[in-house]
């Protein structure tokens, strides 16, 4: 089995690193009521949520990425929501991005829309230690924001930063979604 990797240690953003719009507000977009003592869990979700605590405890260590299914309703969205928070508590330096898949989508739009797309890809590749992202299978047929997200996915990983993303569908039944 392989050794897992160092834990995430941030440095600070590159220079042209575009910080999110709103930045100030709700940088990461997590609501603080999803918390991991919140979470009620049961014999169906012991090892989701164990691997969630593990990747908010080491984020990049292991786990990475963090693939939840579930059907709805039975907690994803509070689970990646209490990775981002407790991450956030536990590593302050940490850049944690919440957003759901949609909004993925309606953020690549806009901002090829207003050509800055490259700010786009600093933001997403260069200025995010954690990303969470929620209702992956929202990407099923939108081929352009699935192939950016590829590429995005891919940096990530490679720079041995964590990503998680939820889903209702598994992997095999979102339509296009790269191996």
């Amino acid at each position: 089995s392989p050794s897992p990797a160092a834990p995430l240690s941030p440095a600070p953003p590159p220079a042209g690193v575009v910080p999110f719009r709103g930045a100030r507000e709700r940088p990461n977009r997590l609501s603080p009521r999803y918390t991991f003592e919140s979470y009620v869990t049961g014999p169906s979700n012991r090892m989701a949520y164990a691997a969630c605590t593990a990747v908010a405890e080491h984020p990049g260590a292991r786990f990475t990425p963090l693939f939840l299914f579930g059907s709805t309703g039975l907690g994803k969205t509070h689970l990646l929501q209490a990775i981002g928070n407790e991450a956030l508590a536990q590593h302050p330096q940490l850049r944690v991005v919440y957003l759901s898949a949609e909004q993925w989508v309606n953020e690549y739009i806009a901002e090829i829309q207003a050509r800055r797309f490259d700010d786009f890809r600093r933001r997403y590749r260069d200025g995010c230690d954690l990303l969470l992202i929620d209702d992956i299978q929202f990407l099923a047929g939108k081929n352009a924001s699935q192939d950016e997200f590829f590429h995005t996915f891919n940096a990530l990983y490679e720079a041995h930063k964590q990503i998680v993303v939820t889903s209702d569908r598994y992997p095999h039944e979102i339509a296009g979604l790269e191996d």
